[in-house]
């Protein structure tokens, strides 16, 4: 099942797997028009790139003023370590000079105060401009995984060994197998791959013959579209519980039988008739293959 996320759900079939043929473990089922989703994919992409490159751009503009601040540091802190040294002179300078070197190591200190906290206040908002774009492309990221995850959707691979049975859905006003370049619906069933190797009929035994549906029942399988035809099945499992429609009094019980035989001719969706064998009589229901 394809699973796209995103707009227009409709999809359309570009491959589809020739009905009845054999396939193998991953070999490709049905392909979907990925037209959209590669040019979605590529915009995503570029809007990444674009972010990622305004990403690195910022972090390497906050480093370098980071360390240009850092330099004034310094320079204040020894502009102050001079200013201080000079006050230690106080003693043997007139007090004129002694004003002059107080005012210039207040200076000093006021100026390694202001840069200090003016650092300490870009750090955290150039942090926070720095962490808004890394979100931002964190974000774009998981939109181009997204889309690339789509694109690897639209091509359904086969689940495992088996044969392929495309299902029939409406076109062209009828119901019909898909073709390629048919449009097609979220939760449409398109191919079934089935083991033909091991073929059950599912049938439904009204209440006054469940009897018959013993643990060791045997019934034999008859057809409608090879009538000549019969092969033999063993009963699988039933339906402990009969079910019926809304408004019907009538209810069944859904029982299910297991073909012995392998054969080309069984398919799935035939329509069959049984025979169920039982000591006293034998019970006839429809079934379908």
């Amino acid at each position: 099942m394809a699973q796209v996320s995103g707009r227009s759900p409709q999809l359309t079939l570009t491959a589809l797997v020739p009905n009845g043929s054999a396939v193998k473990k991953d070999d490709i089922l049905v392909e979907f028009d990925q037209t959209s989703q590669i040019d979605d994919a590529r915009e995503a992409q570029s809007l990444l790139d674009q972010l990622q490159h305004q990403l690195e751009e910022k972090r390497a503009m906050v480093n370098s003023d980071s360390v240009k601040r850092l330099a004034l540091i310094k320079e204040a802190e020894s502009d102050l370590g001079k200013a201080e040294l000079q006050l230690r002179k106080g003693p043997v300078l007139s007090e004129l000079d002694k004003r002059r070197n107080e005012v210039r190591a207040a200076a000093a200190r006021d100026r390694l105060a202001s840069l200090r906290k003016s650092h300490e206040f870009r750090v955290k908002a150039e942090g926070a401009s720095v962490r808004v774009l890394e979100l931002k492309s964190d974000r774009q990221k998981v939109v181009v995984a997204r889309l690339k995850s789509n694109i690897n959707s639209l091509t359904i691979h086969a689940p495992h060994d088996g044969m392929a049975a495309l299902e029939s859905v409406f076109r062209s006003g009828s119901m019909g197998p898909p073709q390629v370049g048919d449009q097609v619906w979220p939760n449409q069933p398109i191919v079934r791959v089935f083991d033909p190797s091991a073929m059950v009929v599912e049938i439904q035994v009204n209440e006054p013959d469940v009897a018959a549906l013993g643990s060791m029942a045997r019934a034999t399988v008859h057809l409608d579209a090879y009538p000549s035809v019969a092969f033999e099945a063993n009963l699988e499992s039933a339906s402990p519980v009969a079910t019926g429609g809304l408004e019907s009094p009538v209810k069944s019980f859904l029982g299910r039988f297991r073909i012995a035989q392998r054969d080309p001719r069984l398919l799935p969706d035939l329509s069959a008739s049984l025979e169920i064998e039982i000591p006293a009589a034998a019970s006839r229901g429809k079934a379908a293959l």
